[in-house]
């Protein structure tokens, strides 16, 4: 079984920062992408960024320059690195990962994270 455990989302005032974590842990043999998607109330749910195993990102256009996703792969550990936040920025984050199990690959989620931009 895998489990992603997302940790570090909370409530801040417009123009902070906060750090996202999300740790995959159990049989994993290999990661390829790992990312994080948000949905706000009533609203799709969006990519924000993703990493592959190489190290290319890609960023929605709405965070480009404000998020820096990166990855420990020592750790299994995606993180997400939100600046200069904005009300809009406001939703559920969500981490996932494609994770090979020698068997299968698969796609995992976390559980969510609340993130709360207050004006």
């Amino acid at each position: 079984q895998v489990q992603l455990v997302e940790s570090g989302g909370g409530l801040v005032q417009a123009g902070g920062s906060l750090r996202l974590s999300c740790a995959a842990s159990g049989s994993i043999f290999s990661i390829n992408a790992m990312g994080w998607y948000r949905q706000a109330p009533g609203k799709q749910r969006e990519l924000v960024a993703v990493i592959r195993s190489g190290g290319n990102t890609n960023y929605a256009d709405s965070v480009k320059e404000r998020f820096t996703i990166s990855r420990d792969n020592a750790k299994n550990t995606v993180y997400l690195h939100l600046d200069s936040l904005k009300p809009e920025d406001t939703a559920v984050y969500y981490c996932y990962a494609n994770i090979f199990d020698r068997a299968v690959s698969r796609q995992y989620w976390g559980q969510g994270t609340q993130v709360t931009v207050s004006s």
